[in-house]
């Protein structure tokens, strides 16, 4: 793909008149050939950046970043600190004890003006970074900072100082080793050092990493988050990893990754600042999200629209759409472009429209989360018409059924003439009749924009003749601005969809069109025999495809789950009941959780690609269809001790509690016939299962449900339809993406990656033979890329069926080389945290891979009974061998091995091993944790509560006052680097403490 910048090129987009994103780039580097070294590749970074009048500032130590701080935001401040004023302001104001990132973050983009309290009782406001007018603040570029106040003495590439502040860190690899080496760096960093001292490296909101070929970036939470998750695996709604990090790109998409290329264009001094004061955001639940270049460039065309046509009211000069793929972040983008329009000076009202009320409370959940009480919601037209009256609710978020019915009986009414900006939510059928008309018919001064994942072309509004043919263009305008999910899955933002087709209807002799589509009458499609082939084949590779795994009679976190879409209520019934059925005789512990939910639908079956919208107006149901439907919300209270039934607020509420419950995996799978196919979004749901007639529009909503990146696990999303929806697939994509989409957008078939996995294996087998030690480094890498190269492959075929039967290797083989690799990782990481840093450079583990089909504690305990079921016979140091095996090759259970070694010396009987279990690892933890609080002295009754909420929140809190409150009382008082050792040294021990422990008998 080209990629070309020229200075002419920089279009106009944002507001200032300076583009945060480049129209386009086209690199005039001249390609080199000489080998670079990392010292030269960072030398020529600095060089670059000097050119772009960013000030080289050659300091290395703690003191000299303080004393530079100081004298920068002197300098935006236009004030001069005393020594007592600064003393006082830093303590205060920027190294605050008990900071973390997340405060320090904090600061930055919520409350970045601090106050100042002067020596003569006088107060003034400190500006930390000016956001207003972004070219007074000063960038400087410093390199090879060294920390030596942290666990280990630590030497930094490259760091962006604002107004002295380090808020963007860059760290730099040579050419050809693995750009993930860099985010490991980052990792250790954060675990070692960026702590230390004063803690100035918390501030960094933004790492950028580079081999000077390929170059990213990403957020800290994404990484502090990611070492926390190293340290426990735990049920984390998201995953953060380098599967979050982000290319930039030009306004056309064009992904811009040499290093020379992206500093011309990111490091752009207006672009930067842009990027930190304008397009973070930090949300409610403490993450700061950075907004991705095609989410920037779409809020710049609207607020450009906007800004040029202040006194230019009509639909084609004052409005647009933006096509950006499901899945690729709309929420955050519109949210941006509300919040930001709602602060220009000639804004009163900016309102957010969704077709549906499952849609308005999603969407108010997300603006609720990029910033609390930003917007408002409202759950009837009075309440929105206070809300309209209301000079102090600035952004709305509605349906369009309830502005509509406001529009109507009010046909005259102040908020009309008001300066509007209106944003409609994904541009469906409704906003394509009466409804829209009126709206913007009665808003005489709006702005109107349209988003959309699937925009009606004239293509596929063949059947929208009562709504006179109209495309999306007609309606909205322009196109402002379009990324598709061709553009989405080649830049890994989105995750590509594997798809099984299951003919379930055998077709007689006599009809030419074997396919399900041509015979697939009512009647057959509903035939129980064929309802009961369908469940009996999703329970038998549920866990296939979703990851879980049943060991003895534990229940199995699932890696993921999943939807089943049904093509009308009546089928959704059927199905619920059958798997009732077929699991009735299972004990609780293996039995998939199966909700269901659906409410009235003019039409059940789409005919244009739209999926009709069901509501929350259970009363329009027939009886029998209600009656259903409330004994199936019965099975639910009992399932969760909840209290839903279909009554208008109970059902509303029912399905909110469903949402959650999708999300957090207390549900396997979830039966619908429209509902949560468009608009839902879950990063753990990755399997659709489809028994529905779907195409064009519908079709890559439904599908998007379950392609949201997580992981390295997640590598797509599984579609399993049980009709032929192949062609209707490929229309889709060549309609939403292009003619070649399907080969980007769909898995290759499993013969392309079998026989990769057995030429991967066969050379495993030649060169690893298991017994023989890898005694060189050379070797030792070489093992360490082919097995990681074998593990991504074996993830991805595990969900297809062939695979079954054809691994190859055995459990037992495979687990052995998982230990060696583990071995080594173990190794490598020790040697690279002490002496020899660049040791890893070329590694890169898969450890999140190992992490999916780790063996857990129970499958441990089904082997040490069939131990003792062979103690003194034939086999027993076979099973013997078997526990270590499946022990060692698990990166949890290595580090509890000799609990488990110690337990199976100490039980004699194999009756009640379970509660044996629980009673040995209550009594060892108890024993191990007094000894922890005896020899460092902790405060005991606090130290207990704080492990008890550590067991019970999944994580040990780095930050914060319970930490504090459990030292020695005398240390909190002594010299800061002392006690700075100590709370360190305290919290590695209570780390290791937790990791030994954690997981052993949560499932007892």
């Amino acid at each position: 793909m080209s990629s070309k910048v020229k200075p002419s090129d920089f279009r106009p987009i944002a507001l200032s008149g300076e583009s945060t994103v480049v129209a386009e780039f086209q690199s005039e580097r001249a390609r080199e050939t000489a080998y670079q070294s990392e010292a030269d590749l960072e030398r020529r970074f600095i060089q670059q950046l000097e050119s772009q009048a960013y000030e080289y500032f050659p300091i290395t130590t703690e003191e000299e970043l303080i004393s530079n701080l100081r004298c920068q935001l002197e300098k935006l401040n236009k004030i001069e600190f005393s020594d007592k004023e600064w003393a006082c302001f830093f303590a205060t104001s920027i190294s605050r004890a008990n900071d973390g990132i997340r405060e320090k973050t904090e600061r930055i983009q919520n409350d970045s003006i601090q106050l100042l309290k002067r020596d003569d009782g006088s107060e003034k406001n400190i500006h930390l970074i000016d956001k207003k007018n972004i070219h007074n603040n000063s960038l400087q570029v410093i390199n090879q900072y060294e920390e030596s106040k942290g666990k280990r003495a630590t030497r930094y590439d490259v760091t962006i100082l604002v107004n002295g502040l380090p808020l963007v860190h860059v760290e730099l690899k040579r050419r050809g080793v693995a750009l993930r080496e860099a985010f490991n760096q980052i990792n250790r960093y954060q675990r070692d050092s960026f702590w230390a001292g004063s803690g100035l490296y918390q501030y960094v909101q933004v790492f950028v990493i580079s081999n000077g070929t390929l170059t990213k970036y990403y957020t800290n939470t994404v990484r502090e988050k990611h070492v926390r998750k190293e340290k426990v695996r735990s049920r984390d709604k998201t995953s953060n990893s380098f599967s979050f990090t982000t290319w930039w790109a030009s306004f056309q998409n064009q992904r811009i990754e040499e290093l020379t290329d992206f500093t011309a264009t990111f490091f752009a001094k207006h672009t930067l600042l842009n990027i930190l004061t304008r397009y973070c955001v930090f949300d409610a639940e403490q993450n700061l999200l950075v907004m991705r270049p095609y989410q920037i460039a779409a809020t710049e065309q609207i607020l450009q629209r906007i800004a040029i046509n202040r006194q230019i009211f009509g639909r084609r000069a004052t409005s647009g759409y933006i096509w950006h793929t499901t899945g690729s972040g709309k929420t955050l983008t519109s949210f941006k472009a509300a919040q930001l329009a709602q602060s220009m000076p000639q804004i009163e009202k900016v309102l957010f429209v969704v077709d549906r009320k499952d849609l308005d409370y999603q969407t108010m959940q997300e603006y609720d989360r990029f910033q609390k009480g930003a917007a408002n919601s409202n759950t009837s037209i009075k309440v929105l018409q206070r809300q309209l009256e209301d000079p102090r609710a600035r952004i709305i978020i509605t349906t369009i059924q309830k502005l509509s019915r406001f529009v109507v009986k009010n046909r005259t009414h102040p908020v009309y003439q008001m300066n509007t900006v209106i944003i409609f939510d994904e541009c469906h059928r409704s906003q394509f009749g009466d409804m829209n008309k009126d709206i913007t018919r009665a808003f005489k001064k709006c702005h109107l924009f349209g988003f959309t994942g699937t925009p009606i072309f004239s293509e596929n509004a063949i059947r929208q003749e009562h709504l006179g043919n109209r495309t999306t263009e007609q309606i909205f305008g322009e196109r402002l601005h379009t990324y598709t999910i061709v553009d989405a899955i080649r830049d890994k933002n989105v995750l590509p969809f594997r798809i099984d087709y299951i003919n379930t209807i055998k077709s007689s002799p006599d009809i030419q069109d074997k396919s399900v589509s041509a015979i697939a009458t009512e009647q057959a499609l509903l035939d129980p025999e064929r309802i009961t082939k369908i469940v009996s084949y999703i329970r038998e590779h549920f866990a296939q495809k979703t990851r879980k795994n049943y060991h003895g009679s534990g229940r199995k976190q699932s890696e993921f789950n999943s939807l089943f879409a049904t093509s009308s209520i009546e089928a959704a019934k059927r199905y619920y009941e059958e798997f009732a059925r077929q699991q009735e005789d299972l004990p609780s512990q293996q039995q998939l959780r199966v909700g269901l939910i659906f409410s009235f639908a003019a039409n059940e079956e789409e005919y244009d690609g739209i999926l009709n919208e069901e509501g929350f107006e259970t009363e329009k149901l027939d009886q029998s269809s209600r009656d259903f439907l409330d004994d199936a919300i019965k099975d639910y209270n009992k399932l969760f001790k909840t209290n839903f039934d279909t009554s208008a607020k109970k059902f509303q509420n029912y399905y909110k509690d469903v949402s959650h419950r999708l999300r957090d995996q207390e549900l396997d799978i979830l039966i619908v016939v429209n509902m949560f196919l468009t608009g839902f979004d879950a990063t753990k749901l990755n399997t659709l299962w489809v028994d529905k007639n779907l195409h064009s529009h519908g079709l890559i909503q439904a599908y998007s449900r379950t392609n949201r990146i997580l992981n390295s696990v997640k590598t797509y999303g599984n579609i399993v339809s049980f009709r032929d929806l192949e062609q209707a697939t490929n229309d889709a994509l060549a309609l939403f993406g292009n003619k070649e989409a399907k080969d980007i957008v769909l898995l290759k078939p499993y013969a392309y990656y079998y026989q990769e996995y057995q030429e991967k294996i066969q050379t495993l087998q030649d060169t690893v033979p298991l017994g023989e030690d890898l005694i060189s480094e050379t070797a030792q890498k070489k093992f360490i890329q082919l097995f990681g190269k074998i593990l991504k492959l074996k993830n991805i075929l595990t969900a297809f069926d062939d695979f079954k039967g054809n691994e190859i290797l055995s459990d037992r083989t495979f687990q052995d080389y998982q230990s060696l690799y583990l071995n080594l990782y173990n190794e490598f990481r020790i040697v690279s945290n002490t002496e020899r840093e660049n040791i890893n450079d070329d590694l890169v583990f898969e450890i999140e891979l190992i992490k999916s089909v780790e063996i857990n504690v129970d499958y441990i305990l089904m082997l040490v009974e069939k131990f003792l079921d062979q103690r003194g016979r034939r086999g027993e140091e076979d099973i013997r061998h078997s526990i270590a095996s499946a022990i060692n090759s698990s990166p949890n259970l290595r580090s509890k091995k000799d609990l488990i070694d110690q337990f199976v010396d100490s039980i004699s009987a194999k009756s009640r091993v379970g509660e044996k279990w629980r009673s040995f690892i209550v009594a060892k933890k108890d024993e191990e944790f007094d000894q922890i609080i005896a020899d460092e002295c902790l405060n005991k009754p606090k130290a207990k509560e704080f492990i008890k909420n550590a067991f019970r929140n999944g994580s040990i809190p780095a930050t914060g006052t319970s930490l504090t409150e459990i030292l020695p009382s005398k240390s909190r008082f002594g010299p800061n680097k002392e006690y700075e050792l100590q709370k360190h040294a305290v919290l590695q021990k209570l780390e290791a403490f937790f990791e030994r422990f954690h997981g052993l008998i949560g499932e007892y």
